[in-house]
């Protein structure tokens, strides 16, 4: 083996080495994040806790928009933790998490607007490492629904 191929295969040994340690963090993350949205996050807006309505009163666009916030944080739980959706689950929580922070701002407290901001980068950084299972599974739902003839009819 010359040094240069033993150099080389070092350096790959190493690379999957820190992806594999990239990838238990976030996993670790993934697990925890998705606790705190299901357990402190969408349980308490579903039960009608005494302060998430008084927030989404103070929002001004009534109590249904509870539960639809709710049930985003609930399913966006779920995925983080299922390998195949937690990309898309991420990416889609980092709209929520835009959507939050810009709700701080607007019509809450504009201090804490910095803590969805800071959930949506680790939300980035957990759909840009499972990129390729959410092309996957885009692809999959894709080829599933196979060609179509005239108003949508299988051929």
């Amino acid at each position: 083996m010359t040094t240069a191929t033993a150099t080389a295969a070092h350096a790959t040994a190493a690379s999957a080495q820190t992806r594999s340690r990239r990838r238990t963090v976030l996993w670790v993350l993934q697990i925890l994040l998705g606790l705190f949205l299901l357990i402190a996050s969408a349980m308490p807006k579903f039960a009608g806790q005494k302060d998430a309505v008084e927030t989404f009163a103070k929002i001004g666009v009534g109590q249904w928009f509870r539960y639809v916030t709710g049930a985003i944080e609930a399913a966006g739980a779920i995925g983080l933790v299922v390998p195949r959706l937690a990309g898309l689950a991420a990416t889609g929580l980092i709209g929520l998490m835009i959507g939050a922070a810009v709700t701080q701002v607007v019509w809450l407290v504009p201090g804490w607007a910095a803590f969805p901001l800071a959930l949506g980068v680790i939300f980035a950084l957990i759909a840009y490492d499972r990129r390729a299972e959410t092309r996957d599974l885009l692809r999959g739902l894709r080829g599933s629904r196979g060609p179509r003839g005239p108003r949508g009819a299988r051929k």
